[in-house]
């Protein structure tokens, strides 16, 4: 239970720091119900004026899945967008639970369907999170989070692991994320002044080349909203990251950490690049989940994200594949297709998406996260002072 207050503690005062008087959204799945709790309980003693919780259940979205036609399962609701319309203009904090309870909920499902979700919800959430709300996205252990792992329901031996990772280890949990934001955030300053043009990974399975926008910024730890006010948008966070030009990834990659996508575990995904275009999938399991994806719209085959990680995150050191993108995608450098950070580019937010088009940004429903680092793992960087390494065989060497 002490645990479970400390990672209330965390996501509240250095996830979304939230501020007396807003309110709180809170995404979560029914497996997660003791921590959403500790959540809901640690929010209103910070002074929440409301928390909303949204839950999701694994076998009720399969009951979707199976029965709903597809034209209602990806039909956006007009009281749904009214509602993100209004989470924004009152400027709530939204947390967000994750560790999927059963990654095989949907095994057997037809892909198309279990790739299918209202877009244009899916497109207001993701804009208003990204321009308007402070957020936070973090780990919940549970019992099938800890099989996916172990093998077995140790839900103990998994919040060890998780502990390690969210450094609840610490004496002040919430001042130790601050510290590494900075240590971070240092990074990003570095790359920033080398006004780097393209970004080159190498490493077993993987050579990949993608351009970057011109005065595009890295950012790394947290981040600070309008007013002021900092947060940390994912808790563990160990990467510094930016978003590049979506019209110039040429070359491979192999993804070297599982990815569970709609319900479906994918193993051994190797993506082929060209133009800035997915052009080519395969796997050990899961494809055809992650064709059924990058056919959502026009952006999904492109990438919305290049990140830099080294082995001195505290996800690395926790020894186990997570199983969770939140947590392995910090484990090593990673891409991610799909939508952009429009705070990637000086004044981005403000811009229409014709402009950022125009700059490289990339539009989509979608943005999911894909490991790529790890042991060997070198990364080099090209600009105006030349090429310079910043990973060399998984060590940060800027």
């Amino acid at each position: 239970m002490d645990r479970i207050q400390r990672f209330a503690e965390v996501v509240v005062r250095a996830g979304v720091n939230l501020q007396p008087g807003q309110g709180v959204i809170l995404n979560t799945d029914t497996a997660h119900l003791e921590i959403a709790r500790a959540v809901v309980e640690r929010a209103y003693a910070a002074g929440a004026a409301w928390v909303e919780p949204i839950w999701r259940d694994g076998p009720m979205h399969r009951s979707a899945v199976d029965h709903a036609d597809l034209e209602s399962l990806r039909r956006s609701r007009p009281w749904a967008l009214q509602r993100i319309k209004e989470w924004s203009e009152q400027g709530a904090a939204s947390i967000s639970l994750l560790g999927d309870p059963d990654p095989h909920v949907l095994d057997g499902a037809d892909p198309v369907r279990a790739a299918a979700f209202p877009l244009e919800e899916a497109r207001a959430r993701r804009v208003a999170v990204l321009g308007k709300l402070r957020w936070t996205a973090v780990g919940a252990p549970n019992p099938g989070w800890a099989t996916q792992i172990f093998g077995e329901p140790d839900v103990d031996r998994l919040w060890d692991a998780v502990a390690t990772a969210m450094r609840l280890d610490e004496p002040d949990p919430a001042a130790a994320w601050q510290q590494r934001a900075e240590t971070l955030a240092a990074r990003g300053a570095e790359l920033d002044a080398l006004e780097l043009t393209e970004i080159r990974y190498l490493g077993d399975g993987t050579d990949l080349t993608v351009g970057l926008i011109p005065g595009c910024h890295w950012t790394g730890g947290g981040m600070v909203d309008a007013d002021g006010i900092a947060y940390l948008p994912n808790i563990p966070t160990e990467e510094v990251f930016t978003s590049p030009d979506r019209r110039t990834a040429e070359g491979v990659i192999r993804v070297t950490k599982p990815l569970v996508l709609h319900g479906r575990l994918v193993t051994g995904l190797r993506l082929r690049f060209a133009g800035g275009r997915v052009t080519e999938v395969t796997a050990d399991s899961g494809a055809d989940v992650v064709e059924a994806q990058l056919e959502t719209d026009p952006g999904a085959r492109y990438l919305g994200e290049v990140s830099l990680v080294d082995r001195d995150s505290r996800i690395a050191r926790a020894g186990i594949v997570f199983h969770n993108t939140l947590f392995d995608e910090n484990a090593g450098c990673h891409v991610a297709w799909g939508q952009s950070f429009p705070f990637a580019v000086p004044g981005g937010l403000a811009m229409s998406d014709a402009e950022r088009a125009g700059l490289g940004l990339n539009t989509s429903g979608v943005h999911t996260d894909v490991v790529i680092g790890g042991d060997g793992i070198t990364v080099t960087g090209t600009g105006p002072k030349g090429t310079v390494d910043i990973i060399r065989d998984d060590e940060w060497v800027l």
